[in-house]
C-alpha cells in the first residue's frame, strides 16, 4: 500500500491545519493525560511537569475551541471547580498518538536525565 502524501506545504491544506494545531508544544501531552479521563487544572499541571497555570489554560481553552476538550463546571459557587476532558473529536487521536508510542520505543533511545 503506497503513502498518500497530501500537499501539506499548502496553507490551505486540512492535513497542514491539523499537525500546526497538534504540533503546539503542550497538546499532545495534554491529550496523553487526559486519555486517563477527566482532570482538573491543578491534576493536569501536576502530571505535565514544566506547564505554567497561563500556558495550561490558554492550551486548554486553543483545545477547547478546536473540539478536542470540553470543559465541565462541577460547582458554580467560589471556588469554581472546573474539569477538562477530551471530547469524542479528542479520543480519536488516541489511536496515532499510540503508534508514534509504538515507533518511539523501537526506534528512539531515551537520553540520560541532565
Amino acid at each position: 500500500m503506497a503513502l498518500v502524501v497530501p500537499d501539506v506545504l499548502d496553507e490551505s491544506c486540512a492535513t497542514r491545519q491539523a499537525l500546526e494545531r497538534l504540533a503546539a508544544k503542550w497538546r499532545v501531552l495534554l491529550i496523553y493525560a487526559l486519555a486517563a479521563g477527566p482532570q482538573r487544572h491543578a491534576e493536569l499541571r501536576r502530571r505535565v511537569p514544566g506547564i505554567t497555570q497561563k500556558v495550561l489554560t490558554e492550551t486548554l481553552r486553543g483545545m477547547e475551541a478546536d473540539g478536542l476538550v470540553e470543559r465541565r463546571v462541577l460547582k458554580e459557587a467560589a471556588p469554581q471547580h472546573v474539569e477538562y476532558a477530551l471530547t469524542g473529536l479528542g479520543k480519536t487521536l488516541e489511536g496515532p498518538l499510540q503508534a508514534i508510542c509504538d515507533w518511539a520505543s523501537m526506534n528512539v533511545t531515551p537520553s540520560p536525565p541532565a
